[in-house]
């Protein structure tokens, strides 16, 4: 180490923090909302407390089989408009795409640090604008933000405005690296995977792919190096941040693709525990440990070998083992293999009971029944069972109802004529 190379050491350091930190926050950000259940009419005037309510997209095992084909084919494709046609304008492209696609990224990213940073207490007592759009009774569009939400949008753009308009061989690496690293966050939370099936197909299709385009052709090198454009990580390789010896570089998809899986842990310890707060993050733990080993790993050989490396190879079986490996010690792994991310199943599988004025549920309710002497009897429903068609239910208790009351009236009107 008397000969080591700090500035490079430093850009290895560097890019590992950036990564490790974003993986850990969009894990977090992927977590689901937490919001107070309420009966209260939706009032148009008067929206819900938790209105930026993450927007999530499940990834299932037959979008994970598409990914490696898809990449493919957008990555050659890439690789043939840069030989024939020049990077100039492709960069031009791209570059005004994502930072208009980067803005947004940005002030998401914004408001949830301020959100986290106030606290929910804190935040519903700022100030919220409401627009919306109504066509008769149908709302078309609706958008409510909060005070610091509408002081951060303006704030937002001025990385993207920054980096549009600077010149295009001379990218900043800070205005790079923070719409960059905004894009990921926000893939993480909008991102998930529905199972740790998906996962490890996901994670084993882009593992062939990664290692083909980079030791089997020069198209993903060449594509890397001639985009400047964020859609990776930088980081000089010199202690005083200048690029006069180069960069290090790491692809968004070595920190989104492993970052999905991660969160996934986390999903998984979360819907294990009761609590909502603070509850054991096992499988998050381990698979974030192991995250940050398989970048290590990929950075010591790329720097062994001097030679660019395909972070997936490290990367994946890093995380899919240390999936397997922690469900086996700790007895789980059929659970966890058979168990679904999916939201509207596990609200599906609360218990629901039939009443018949009120919406809410889980609530006690009320079943009039009729016994064998004409009588109506009242009795409690047991809210611990699951119904499927409440509707259904509700249905078939007003025609045992009214058949009652109809034979009763028909009892009545014999014993008249008798009389």
């Amino acid at each position: 180490m008397d000969h080591a190379d700090w500035g490079i050491i430093s850009s290895y350091g560097g890019l590992l923090g950036l990564a490790s930190v974003s993986v850990l926050a969009g894990a977090f950000s992927s977590l689901p909302s937490t919001a107070r259940p309420t009966s209260k009419p939706k009032n148009l005037l008067e929206p819900d407390d938790e209105e930026e309510e993450n927007i999530s997209e499940a990834l299932s095992s037959a979008d994970a089989w598409l990914f490696p084909i898809i990449g493919s084919v957008v990555l050659f494709g890439t690789y043939l408009l840069v030989q024939y046609f020049g990077k100039e304008w492709l960069n031009r492209l791209i570059g005004w795409y994502l930072s208009f696609v980067g803005a947004g990224c940005v002030w998401r990213s914004l408001v949830c640090l301020v959100r986290l940073v106030a606290g929910r207490d804190r935040w519903q007592r700022f100030d919220r604008t409401r627009v919306f759009i109504l066509k008769g009774p149908l709302e078309l569009f609706s958008m409510s933000l909060r005070t610091p939400s509408l002081v951060l949008l303006p704030v937002s753009s001025i990385p993207s405005l920054l980096f549009v308009w600077s010149e295009t061989n001379r990218k900043s690496i800070i205005l790079t690296n923070i719409i960059a690293l905004a894009l990921a966050h926000n893939a993480l939370s909008i991102l998930r995977l529905d199972s740790f099936q998906t996962g490890c197909v996901l994670l084993s299709g882009l593992f062939l792919y990664d290692v083909y385009w980079v030791f089997g052709t020069k198209v993903m090198v060449e594509v890397a190096t001639s985009l400047d454009v964020p859609i990776k990580i930088l980081w000089p390789k010199s202690l005083s941040f200048t690029t006069d010896k180069g960069v290090t570089v790491l692809g968004l998809g070595d920190i989104v693709i492993p970052g999905m899986f991660v969160a996934l842990a986390l999903r998984y310890d979360y819907s294990r525990s009761k609590k909502a707060k603070s509850f054991t993050k096992p499988y998050f733990f381990v698979t974030l440990i192991s995250y940050t080993l398989g970048l290590v790993t990929t950075m010591t050989v790329m720097h062994t070998f001097s030679r660019a490396q395909p972070a997936l190879l490290y990367l994946s079986p890093a995380c899919i083992l240390a999936f397997l490996v922690t469900a086996f010690l700790r007895g789980e792994f059929r659970d966890a293999w058979a168990w679904s991310d999916n939201p509207e199943q596990r609200q599906g599988d609360r218990p629901l009971a039939v009443k018949v004025d009120g919406p809410e549920d889980a609530a006690p309710s009320v079943m009039q029944t009729k016994t064998s002497d004409g009588s109506i009897q009242l009795e409690k429903a047991d809210t611990s069972q699951q119904v499927e068609h409440g509707q259904d239910k509700v249905d078939s208790l007003k025609a045992v109802h009214e058949s009652g009351r109809s034979k009763l009236k028909k009892g009545s009107g014999g014993r008249k004529d008798a009389k």
